[in-house]
Order: C-alpha cells, then sequence, then structure tokens
C-alpha cells in the first residue's frame, strides 16, 4: 500500500438506520458532531443511514422501498406511463 494516503484519523462510530431501528458500531473517519450512548455505556460519533441491510429489500426479502426524498414519485410523473397510451 502507499503511505501517507489513508487517513490516520479512524475512530468508533456508530452507524444508525432510523428506518428499521438499527445500529451497528465500526470504524471509520466519517465527519459527524452527532453523538450518541452505545451500548457498553460509552459515547461515540454517531452517523444516520437512509438504507442499511437491515432495511434493504435484497437482505430482508420485501419489496418495499423506504423512500424519504420522493425521488420515486417524481420519477413516475415526470416519466411514468400515460393512461392513453
Amino acid at each position: 500500500m502507499k503511505k501517507g494516503i489513508h487517513p490516520d484519523s479512524y475512530r468508533p462510530v456508530v452507524f444508525r438506520d432510523r428506518n428499521a431501528n438499527f445500529s451497528f458500531l465500526s470504524r471509520s473517519c466519517v465527519h459527524t458532531d452527532e453523538t450518541v450512548t452505545w451500548e457498553d455505556g460509552n459515547e461515540y460519533p454517531v452517523f444516520n443511514l437512509d438504507i442499511s441491510l437491515a432495511s434493504h429489500p435484497f437482505y430482508t426479502g420485501s419489496h418495499t422501498f423506504v423512500d424519504a426524498s420522493g425521488r420515486v414519485d417524481r420519477f413516475n410523473k415526470r416519466y411514468g406511463r400515460k393512461s392513453d397510451q
């Protein structure tokens, strides 16, 4: 590996999927200002995820899609089939 290209600021970070009420602790260098108290009683930075393995349809087996920003509806409105076609 090349030296000097990887960050030195790896630290434990909690990744939280609020849609599925699922969190996991991992090492990361992601920047976040919010913190949370983890199961071990220590306080860690927290990064909120839109989707994780607990809410992704591939892993859950369900075919529902959690669309927080309405992109699917916007796409269907713009490019969806017209009723007369």
